[in-house]
């Protein structure tokens, strides 16, 4: 069981990732952002975890000097 998850609504995300809500839609639709958690018919969040690593992910790859 997973325990001690935070969810982030969309405008959670987007202060943490300083991204606008269509470029979140834009890089979920290829493959590269988080995919959203369906709470409800018209409800969605993230996972905070997957967000932090996400982040993380693209300091490393500036890091490595990759784009």
């Amino acid at each position: 069981m997973m325990s001690n998850l935070t969810l982030l609504r969309l405008p959670d995300v987007m202060k943490k990732t300083s991204l606008k809500k269509s470029w979140i839609y834009y890089l979920i639709d290829h493959g590269e952002f988080p995919q959203p958690v369906k709470l409800g018919a018209r409800s969605v969040a993230w996972v905070e975890s997957e967000i932090n690593d996400w982040i993380a992910e693209r300091i490393r790859q500036r890091a490595e000097g990759r784009k």
